[in-house]
Parts: C-alpha cells; sequence; structure tokens
C-alpha cells in the first residue's frame, strides 16, 4: 500500500469516504460526521499539503489529515508551545476494515512527527463516540481532557472535543510513503 499527499481533483473521493463512515457511524447510533462536510475547507486542507490518501492498486482505501496548527479553543497556550502534529478526519474504507489499517496511519504520523522533530502527536474525538476513544487509547494515546463549551470551526456546538495524545516516535507502518509536504519533513 502507498500513501500520497492528497491533490485537488481528489476531493470527491475524500467526501465520498466521509460520507461512507457517516452511514457506517449513523448505523452504529453515533451523530459522528452526520452534518455535510464543507467542499471549502476540505480543499483548503488539501492545499495546504495536509490531507494523505492510502492507495491498494488503484484503489482509495483511507484517509488522514496531518497538520501542525490545531483546531482553535482545544489546547492550551501552554501546551501549544510544545511541538506538535494533530491528527484528524482519520478514515478507512469499509473495505479495508479490520486489517489494522488505522493502526498503520497512526504510526506512519507519530513516525512523520518524529522525523520533523516534534515532541506530540495529538487529536481531538468526537466526545460522544467512547468506541473511537477506546481505540485511541489501544494505540498508545492517553487522554488529556474532554472539552464540551464552545464553538467549533464550523460554528456550530463544539461535539468533536475528547482530546489525546501520545510521544512522536519512529515506528514501522510498512506503506511506501510517497509523499510530498515539505512542511512535515523540516
Amino acid at each position: 500500500m502507498r500513501i500520497s499527499s492528497a491533490q485537488p481533483d481528489d476531493v470527491a473521493k475524500l467526501l465520498a469516504f466521509r460520507e461512507e463512515a457517516s452511514a457506517w457511524l449513523r448505523q452504529l447510533g453515533s451523530d459522528q460526521w452526520q452534518r455535510p462536510y464543507p467542499v471549502g475547507r476540505l480543499l483548503a486542507t488539501i492545499e495546504a499539503g495536509s490531507v494523505f490518501m492510502v492507495t491498494d492498486g488503484g484503489a482509495t482505501v483511507a484517509t488522514i489529515t496531518l497538520d501542525a496548527q490545531a483546531e482553535e479553543g482545544l489546547w492550551t497556550e501552554e501546551e501549544l508551545r510544545e511541538p506538535s502534529l494533530f491528527i484528524t478526519k482519520l478514515t478507512v474504507a469499509r473495505s479495508h476494515a479490520g486489517r489494522n489499517l488505522g493502526g498503520r496511519l497512526l504510526d506512519w504520523a507519530g513516525d512523520r512527527a518524529y522525523r520533523s522533530g516534534v515532541k506530540w502527536l495529538r487529536l481531538d474525538a468526537w466526545t460522544t463516540n467512547v468506541g473511537l476513544q477506546r481505540y485511541y487509547l489501544r494505540h498508545g494515546f492517553e487522554h488529556v481532557r474532554t472539552v464540551r463549551e464552545g464553538v467549533a470551526v464550523n460554528g456550530g456546538p463544539r461535539v468533536s472535543g475528547w482530546l489525546a495524545q501520545r510521544l512522536a516516535a519512529a515506528a514501522e507502518h510498512g506503506f511506501e510513503d510517497v509523499t510530498l509536504s515539505p512542511r512535515c519533513e523540516e
């Protein structure tokens, strides 16, 4: 499997990924990702070089966003002074679920953070998705706190404020890494 930087013409694939994940989460009884994701915001993160895609043969099977910028209002000023990379929108195609692809992406992100010289790999997860929170704990993240107050980036209520982190570390992830984001390679 190969990991590469997403391109602007990947927007439709990424939106379809999110819709597939949203439908699956809805079947599980979760309200996560039930609002449409703004296309302009997705395109901006792609153009910033923060979105990555995993392909298996010709099929796109996973995506992750890895960025040096945290969502406003989640992390303290002291925490933000610590060098960190932030994971969002980790999604695996249902066709590839159960193969530890998400865990490998977390290792890839941790390895990339380590190679970038940052201390922490951080994330914020959906506050009501306890299964997702347990998933991140199983993958070495430690819960920092849950932020429920405030307004999310899209203007709605804060719903993704379960904060967790793990130390950045070198890792074997098994992907052919052809990413091109110089920001993360400094």
